[in-house]
């Protein structure tokens, strides 16, 4: 067993694809696309990025960020 330093992030932890697959908006009800490299579910519907904590969707609309342009 290996440890790793605390001053080390550790890495994002995957979303299982089967509930991404069942995912879609909670404000618009469509689809959603998963960005794994920034750990979010992007509504284009809604023009919002939902974050993914700790392999969790955190599916609020006061949690999620704005898109931009």
């Amino acid at each position: 067993m290996t440890d790793t330093p605390a001053d080390t992030p550790a890495a994002p932890r995957r979303a299982d694809p089967r509930l991404l697959e069942l995912l879609v908006c909670p404000l618009t009800k469509t689809t959603l696309d998963y960005d794994a490299a920034a750990q979010e579910l992007i509504s284009r519907a809604a023009r919002l990025a939902f974050p993914i904590r700790d392999g969790i969707p955190i599916m609020l609309p006061d949690e999620a960020r704005p898109l931009e342009d």
